[in-house]
């Protein structure tokens, strides 16, 4: 009787879904992003899970601020990411993505 799912190939978005420890290849949730301050546009690096205030070096606003998990960015705009990509080969890369970009290629 053959399985019902593919367990050495699963489906990218079963992948995206289950728990970091639990996928094939275990791969953070977390990632660094690259945040533009509107008011001096100095760019500043942030932890996407900061678990502190992170404030821009120049003008000193607040650019995220932390919740229980990811930090909720209040002012300023994503400019990359750089995080771990599932392509569509299967393979899982680190690169640095832009916003609207899905994947690495």
């Amino acid at each position: 009787m053959p399985l019902a799912k593919d367990l050495l190939h699963p489906s990218l978005d079963h992948e995206r879904k289950q728990h970091k420890k639990k996928r094939l290849v275990q791969t953070p949730n977390s990632y660094f992003m690259d945040v533009k301050c509107p008011g001096c546009y100095k760019i500043t690096t942030v932890f996407s899970h900061a678990q502190t205030v992170v404030l821009c070096v120049g003008c000193s606003t607040v650019l995220c601020q932390p919740t229980g998990g990811k930090a909720r960015l209040t002012e300023g705009k994503i400019i990359s990411q750089i995080s771990s990509c599932f392509c569509e080969c299967g393979c899982i890369k680190s690169t640095v993505l832009h916003p609207k970009v899905r994947c690495c290629k």
